[in-house]
């Protein structure tokens, strides 16, 4: 079978030689040798299935010194974002971005921080979009946040 010469083993035991060893199979026995045919029983003994056998893993042990993780607060969080959005603003002009993209970003930057000094970023993104609908709806948006700033300190 598969390219195997049947043959083989009968011609090694007939020429009075040993038979070759043959690779034995992955059975799943982990090397115990099967029974002969004379009924003997293999020196070494493997739990059977129908043996009862712990098949759920031990449980990880719990470290004394260690202290569950809190939720954060919201406070917690406003920080984290503030930090971050701190840490991007020089960062944002890296990015590779189209001009639309440019200005959704530099719009979510503006209303997460409330920080108008990004408006003239988001201004020059807005006017270098070449779609004429959406370079529209950016030019709109900065308007609408002009007014949100300028309506605000009144």
């Amino acid at each position: 079978m598969f390219g195997h010469d049947h043959n083989e083993h009968d011609e090694n035991v007939q020429g009075g030689q040993a038979p070759m060893p043959v690779e034995p199979n992955d059975d799943g026995t982990l090397g115990v040798p099967a029974p002969d045919d004379d009924n003997t029983t293999p020196s070494v003994s493997l739990p059977s299935a129908n043996d009862s056998v712990a098949t759920t893993p031990a449980p990880m042990p719990i470290l004394s010194n260690a202290t569950p993780q809190a939720s954060p607060t919201p406070d917690d969080l406003l920080n984290i974002k503030q930090e971050a959005l701190q840490q991007l603003k020089p960062l944002v002009g890296h990015l590779n971005q189209s001009p639309e993209e440019k200005f959704r970003t530099t719009m979510m930057m503006i209303q997460a921080a409330d920080d108008q000094s990004l408006l003239s970023d988001a201004y020059e993104a807005a006017k270098a979009i070449s779609d004429e609908k959406a370079r529209a709806q950016a030019l709109l948006d900065v308007v609408n946040e002009i007014n949100y700033f300028t309506t605000q300190k009144d």
